[in-house]
């Protein structure tokens, strides 16, 4: 009897120490993505699958890191179709392993999970039928998932962002309103308590709740404090994550916190110097320019505010179509002018004016231009 109980104890504590390991490889890789070593996330994600054949996260961690090389650049769309066949690729196993075990937790969630995020690079694509599409898809696997493991919390994560996305997203989309009949209802406060619940309790998807958190607050619920609690977080556990680091600027400055945001601007400028990755995207390089640009503006250093403007100028005209030129070039474009005007140098004032009428209308920047030609022009 001893001998039994000793066998079966030492089974236990090797299925425990299979389980430790587990988690703690997969919550390292998940950190090395988020600090934008993807060659390493690889390596480690590689190692799990290596290991643990019958695991699907190995494989939808991997997708993971095409899901961040999208945020690092998202003008480039060359990775959308690489994620979506990883995804694929996930949901082929799951179903796999549903055909042996309908019941199995870890290939629900994860079939759920890929599912979420194939909707989520939709709706990033703005092709917000077909996300709200994968969102009717996954509810019903992830509370399949949630039934089974009450105790998980990174279900609620799907629950979140759907609950969330299906109670805001008609309102701001009128078109999709009336499709909206077809899905279940959303719960935009139910939504934030789920994001929550993940973002402080989740095991593997607290750091996407907090990231997911941080931009509803900004775009969707106007509440730059709130966002910010969460850029902090972020920040501070990946600081060299240009994503976060650029919400954290971005966030600083609709704050009116402009020391804050100088100071993230300026550090993600030298990062770009010093060829950390992914900070020498021109997207990246744009904002920081313009907002560095903009506060040397303010405070009256024109000439030095000239170098990044036109710096910003030559990051967006990299990535910017003709006709649909960015609020950074323009507005820089425009504080360009302004200046040549206040130091009297009205040939380049001019000049840049007459470019301002060439490019797209942005706030009122057809008008403002057309305004000081005349008055430079009469004198």
């Amino acid at each position: 009897m001893k001998k039994i109980f000793l066998i079966i104890l030492l089974f236990s504590s090797s299925i425990y120490a299979q389980n430790s390991d587990f988690d703690s490889r997969v919550k390292e890789g998940i950190k090395q993505i988020y600090n934008i070593k993807f060659t390493e996330a690889e390596k480690t994600f590689r190692s799990v699958i290596a290991d643990y054949p019958q695991h699907p996260a190995g494989r939808f961690f991997i997708a993971m890191i095409d899901w961040w090389k999208i945020l690092l650049d998202p003008d480039n769309e060359s990775y959308d179709e690489i994620f979506f066949q990883k995804l694929e690729d996930v949901i082929y196993q799951c179903d796999q392993l549903l055909d042996k075990n309908p019941k199995d937790v870890d290939a629900l969630f994860f079939k759920g999970g890929s599912i979420g995020f194939r909707g989520r690079l939709r709706a990033f694509r703005e092709s917000w039928l077909k996300a709200a599409d994968d969102g009717r898809e996954a509810l019903p696997i992830v509370e399949e998932a949630a039934s089974l493991d009450p105790n998980n919390m990174d279900v609620q994560l799907g629950f979140g962002i759907y609950n969330y996305y299906a109670a805001v997203i008609p309102n701001e989309n009128p078109l999709i309103k009336p499709l909206m009949i077809f899905f279940p209802d959303g719960d935009k406060e139910k939504g934030i308590q789920q994001l929550k619940n993940t973002a402080f309790n989740g095991k593997f998807a607290k750091y996407e709740a907090r990231y997911f958190l941080m931009t509803l607050y900004y775009r969707y619920e106007n509440n730059s404090i709130i966002a910010d609690d969460y850029a902090k977080l972020l920040q501070e556990d990946f600081p060299d994550n240009p994503v976060f680091e650029k919400w954290r600027g971005r966030i600083a400055v609709r704050r009116g916190d402009y020391f804050l945001a100088d100071s993230v601007f300026r550090n993600v400028l030298l990062k770009a110097d010093k060829n950390y990755v992914g900070y020498n995207r021109p997207n990246t390089l744009r904002e920081a320019a313009y907002y560095v640009g903009n506060n040397l503006k303010n405070n009256g250093q024109l000439d030095s505010a000239k170098v990044f403007f036109e710096r910003c100028i030559v990051e967006s005209q990299k990535i910017d179509e003709e006709g649909e030129e960015s609020g950074f070039q323009v507005n820089a474009y425009l504080y360009l002018a302004q200046m040549a005007e206040t130091l009297n140098k009205k040939e380049e004032a001019i000049r840049l004016y007459e470019k301002i009428l060439s490019i797209r209308d942005y706030g009122k920047s057809h008008s403002v231009a057309e305004n000081s030609l005349k008055n430079l022009k009469k004198n």
